[in-house]
């Protein structure tokens, strides 16, 4: 099926691996142009590099550390630069590190905001306005499954990627009579490095080995696998589609069943 996307700009945060990887490849195979972001330059051109070897499609890799305001401005003008204003965002930033009420210190919550919540809210300030002058636009953000059932041990992640829903629902309204559709997806487990680093955490909180964890995390998915980047990158690819303009407000869950609620 033609998502009726080629030639758009796409723009993907922290897409070196993982999630984010995962977006930028399936929007460069639908011949996107796709820039991409990393805290490490090497890291995003070498992966921008592959990306466009298996595609075709034109890719470029550029440095950022996007919970800091500044270097997400010199990211939207280098972009801006390159190939112009994004028509597709993807919102994505490392998760900030695991921990309960009583193991947070109160300097780690600003730092947990800026990371997973207003990184995005400066980013999309940052493309809004063209998205507005060509009636067009695509606003993901990459949650998690814990918007809606937080995840025990990571109260910082939990509570900044609640604050980040509270925003895209409020924007998707406001947006929606410009032709922008802003959605969320909702990531359950899936085979990426934030997932080894919560494994080998848990690991040595249950005195088991990282590929029991593995075994046990997998097992309690309906689905009995992990979620795989380019399942992800797939609903992304939707999500930013000519198809899914009456598609916005909505928290997509990639999560192999995992979520138990009914809403």
């Amino acid at each position: 099926m033609d998502l009726g996307i080629k030639n758009k700009i796409a723009l993907v945060t922290a897409a070196s691996r993982g999630l984010g990887r995962g977006c930028a490849e399936q929007l460069a195979a639908e011949h996107c142009r796709v820039a991409i972001c990393s805290r490490h330059l090497d890291q995003a051109r070498q992966t921008a590099q592959e990306i466009a070897a298996s595609t075709g499609a034109q890719v470029i890799g550029l440095g950022a550390d996007v919970s800091q305001v500044d270097e997400v401005n010199r990211l939207l003008a280098e972009v801006r630069s390159r190939f112009g204003n994004p028509d597709i965002l993807v919102t994505n930033a490392g998760g900030p590190p695991p921990g309960t009420f009583a193991s947070t210190d109160l300097a780690d919550y600003q730092k947990a905001l800026d990371l997973n919540l207003m990184s995005a809210v400066h980013l999309v300030h940052g493309v809004v306005d063209g998205m507005k002058a060509n009636q067009w636009g695509r606003i993901i953000a990459i949650t998690s499954i814990s918007v809606k059932q937080p995840i025990g041990n990571l109260l910082l992640s939990n509570m900044a990627r609640a604050g980040l829903t509270g925003f895209l629902k409020t924007l998707a309204t406001e947006l929606a009579a410009e032709a922008i559709t802003v959605n969320a997806l909702l990531p359950g487990i899936h085979k990426t490095a934030r997932v080894e680093q919560l494994a080998s955490d848990m690991a040595v909180r249950t005195d088991k080995t990282p590929e029991q964890v593995f075994e046990e995390m997998a097992a309690a998915i309906p689905c009995n696998t992990m979620g795989d980047p380019a399942d992800f990158g797939a609903a992304a690819a939707f999500l930013a589609s000519k198809q899914a303009r009456f598609i916005t407000g909505h928290n997509l869950l990639v999560d192999g069943g995992s979520y138990s609620g009914l809403l």
